[in-house]
């Protein structure tokens, strides 16, 4: 069997340079082309808007239809709210118009994009010298649906993870002498910086997590790690500055981020969102596709490897994510991100070797391992399959789920036959068949609007603020006995609460609250006329009947939005 020769690579650099391009294409391809989705995006974005529209001495306390918001640190929402600014005066736009969704996803798009050639960068690191090994992990970063789809979305999670990927980095480039050390360090502080703006709570355990891997790797004197801690120390101190601030101008309020939305999700589920760490499994099984069959080799591997710095932090970033998500007793599908990037760690190394077959980089069970290709051409020619079913409208399958198909299809089945061969090229060109093709299914799936299935499980919110636009609907309105949505406020303009029973529709009269319901709205004492029936909801205007106000007024329980 001929000896793969790694020297036939590009340069590093290039290979990674030309996956992060594939990432920002992955990233911007029709990123505005669908609504924004509940619940993070249409809060995020009315956060971003009310900070674009504050004046500079208030741009650091967020408010949220003009009350604080204290869920989640300002980061993200203040580069949004920089980008609206300069949508804005680009546009000669008014300060109250509402950016296009593109405007409002650019920046965590963009931002979550550089996770990619992190990831390299920090195997890289790990296993120096072996340039096949982080290109593949910055291939299987590049093409995890989880990691593509949630990195566009105008959410916190994507920038979250490469705060937590440059501390990795950082702390395992900081070495003597000391200007290394003090430049990385100060890097790894930013890095906690990051997550301290984004999700606080998480920052102390992903800082403690690496600097106990970096501990145990036992190559700095205590003169080095006092000058590393030092400098991580300063690049700390604009996050920590800014709870500080926090905590003084909005006092015991500014703990909520710490408490209800950051440790009691340990204790308990928040919102009706439980189901313990079976959620962030099945997370798992379903989004590693591809690469889920490389998981085990890689484990494997690396606890071959336990005694190097790459085995041992392989194993013990694995752990350690794996303990901040799995322990959560409230569980939300995007919470299993913080697992992907360990993955892709562990999986690179294998996957190169499927590409190499070098004798110095063996994961345990390479026989089994040699054949998994043959998996990847099945679940090719069943994608191959399904692109004919689609073809001709079998199943209710249309033409886009028809390219996803052929796409994926074509990548795996010739990929996976190639990297079965005996010689060396036809396996390079069997792996990158199976990047390229797994990659193209997912540009075209993000070009399509099937990546944001989450849209399709209730009515579409732009349409209903549409139909209350067109009516120049005045005073306030509800949602007859279904909760809040935050994009319909978005795009509404206005807070448009629930309503469950005729107590909460006093706050509108007189003459009377517009309500929103998918039928004829029955509440007790009321009386409802229908102004317009729209594709979704109807729009009721409500009056109470005579000498019910009062006995309304005496039943309606306390409401704690109002």
């Amino acid at each position: 069997m001929p000896a793969f020769r790694p020297e036939r690579l590009p340069p590093l650099s290039l290979l990674i340079g030309g996956l992060w391009l594939l990432a920002v294409a992955t990233a911007l391809v029709g990123l505005g082309d669908l609504p924004l989705r509940d619940w993070d995006e249409g809060i995020v974005a009315r956060v971003a808007l009310e900070t674009s529209q504050a004046p500079w001495s208030q741009k650091l306390l967020p408010t949220y239809w003009g009350e604080p918001y204290l869920n989640k640190p300002p980061g993200l929402h203040l580069l949004i709210a920089a980008a609206i600014g300069l949508w804005r005066g680009l546009t000669a736009a008014p300060a109250t118009a509402l950016p296009p969704e593109w405007v409002v996803r650019l920046v965590p798009a963009l931002l979550s994009t550089a996770l990619v050639p992190l990831l390299a960068a920090i195997q890289w690191r790990l296993r120096p010298g072996d340039r096949l090994s982080a290109v593949a992990t910055g291939a299987i970063a590049l093409t995890l649906l989880p990691l593509a789809r949630h990195g566009r979305l105008a959410m916190l999670d994507g920038c979250q993870l490469v705060g937590m990927a440059l501390i990795w980095w950082a702390l395992l480039s900081a070495k003597a002498p000391r200007p290394r050390l003090l430049r990385w360090g100060l890097l790894a502080g930013l890095g906690g910086t990051a997550l301290l703006l984004l999700k606080a709570p998480t920052a102390l355990p992903v800082l403690l997590m690496a600097l106990a891997l970096r501990l145990l790797d036992r190559d700095l004197s205590r003169r080095d790690w006092a000058w590393l801690l030092a400098a991580l120390a300063v690049g700390l101190l604009p996050g920590l500055a800014w709870h500080g601030f926090h905590g003084l101008a909005r006092g015991d309020g500014a703990l909520h981020m710490w408490t209800s939305q950051g440790f009691a999700r340990l204790s308990q589920p928040m919102e009706g969102h439980g189901g313990g760490p079976l959620v962030p499994v099945l997370e798992v099984l379903e989004g590693g596709w591809p690469w889920l069959p490389l998981w085990p080799f890689g484990l494997g591997l690396a606890w071959r490897q336990r005694g190097h710095q790459a085995g041992r932090w392989c194993l013990g970033l694995t752990l350690g994510t794996a303990l901040l998500v799995l322990p959560l007793r409230t569980q939300l599908p995007w919470y299993s991100l913080l697992l992907w990037p360990s993955f892709a760690l562990v999986c690179g190394p294998v996957f190169a070797w499927l590409v190499a077959r070098g004798r110095e980089l063996r994961p345990p069970g390479t026989r089994l391992l040699a054949r998994l290709p043959r998996l990847w051409s099945l679940i090719g020619a069943a994608g191959l399959l399904a692109a004919g079913l689609a073809a001709w409208g079998v199943f209710g399958l249309s033409a886009a789920h028809g390219l996803l198909a052929l796409a994926l299809g074509l990548g795996l089945l010739l990929g996976g036959r190639m990297l079965v061969s005996r010689r060396s090229q036809q396996r390079l060109a069997g792996g990158l068949g199976t990047v390229a093709g797994v990659w193209l299914s997912l540009l075209l799936l993000m070009a399509s609007p099937l990546w944001l299935w989450e849209l399709n499980e209730n009515w579409r919110t732009p349409a209903v603020a549409r139909m209350l636009q067109q009516r120049g609907v005045g005073g306030p309105v509800r949602i007859w006995q279904e909760s809040e949505r935050p994009s319909l406020n978005w795009y509404a303009g206005r807070r448009i609460r629930g309503a469950d029973h005729s107590g909460d529709l006093l706050s509108g009269t007189p003459p009377g609250p517009a309500l929103l319901s998918r039928q004829a709205p029955e509440p007790e004492d009321w009386h409802c006329r229908q102004l317009e029936q729209g594709e979704s909801l109807g729009l009721y205007r409500c009056r109470p009947e005579p000498d019910s106000r009062d006995h309304a007024r005496a039943v309606a329980p306390s409401d704690p939005h109002s």
